[in-house]
């Protein structure tokens, strides 16, 4: 078993540690106990998986993924177990696809400022919602998961309202996920945000935000308008993020605030 190459990027850099070609291979050898004929505690494929993929990812500038092939559902677990205590590192899987990823600093700002304004939108309006953030979803019968950048309940909000711990087989999935899709994933995640039930994504790619509507057949159609705030023009969600660098984030936010006020404030809730 290997890395599927197609989809992965390496950045030879010489390392004290470990060299690039031994990193490689030892995620190949990770992929490959998962695999083999023989038994292998899940624990020691995770921890291969952890030991080499990580340092490989953290050497790609300004950031990078893995995609391994042929990844069982237990090792998935076991490696969010393991990743726990690793911040800034994202896992997606799907039916034996495992995808690890390390967001760049680029991409950690506009999804904070994104959320931000989200969330100044959202306060103004008195609209209600519960923030899950980043929560891992994920669901064994349908062999799928995945962390997105930003998700909310806002429809569902009252039925998750209180609970801190959510399972997705007996309790609604988020309304609206958020997506900041600086490079192409080499997992399609629409497919995966499809299967768990999510109403909404916004793919946000740095200078286009793209809003997906769940249909009835299970397939995301782009749509002009936002079903968690349809009075919203989104285009003005891009032109205040394109001003990011001319000012500052405080600055920005407040003029996103001001605007808010101005603009929508007719359509605050009581």
């Amino acid at each position: 078993m290997r890395p599927c190459s197609s989809s992965s990027r390496y950045a030879a850099v010489p390392d004290n540690d470990l060299s690039c070609r031994d990193l490689c291979r030892g995620v190949q050898v990770a992929a490959a106990l998962d695999q083999s004929w023989y038994p292998v505690p899940r624990e020691i494929a995770s921890w291969r998986i952890r030991r080499f993929a990580v340092p490989l990812l953290r050497r790609q500038a300004p950031a990078g993924h893995i995609v391994l092939c042929g990844i069982s559902w237990p090792t998935y677990e076991a490696l969010l177990r393991d990743l726990e205590d690793s911040p800034g590192i994202r896992v997606a899987y799907d039916r034996g696809t495992l995808e690890i990823m390390s967001p760049s600093k680029l991409h950690e700002n506009l999804k904070s400022l994104l959320s931000q304004m989200l969330g100044i939108l959202m306060l103004e309006l008195n609209i209600e919602r519960v923030s899950a953030g980043s929560t891992t979803w994920r669901r064994q019968d349908l062999e799928r998961g995945l962390e997105p950048d930003e998700c909310y309940y806002i429809a569902s909000e009252a039925r998750v309202r209180g609970k801190d711990h959510l399972d997705l087989t007996v309790d609604p999935p988020p309304d609206l996920a958020i997506e900041v899709d600086l490079d192409k994933p080499a997992l399609e995640k629409l497919r995966i945000y499809a299967a768990l039930g999510v109403t909404e994504v916004w793919k946000y790619d740095g200078q286009r935000l793209c809003v997906y509507r769940l249909q009835p057949d299970a397939r995301y159609l782009e749509v002009r308008e936002s079903a968690s705030f349809p009075f919203l023009p989104l285009d003005e969600l891009t032109r205040f993020l394109s001003q990011r660098q001319g000012t500052t984030e405080t600055q920005l936010l407040r003029a996103f605030r001001e605007w808010v006020r101005t603009r929508l404030g007719g359509y605050a809730r009581p």
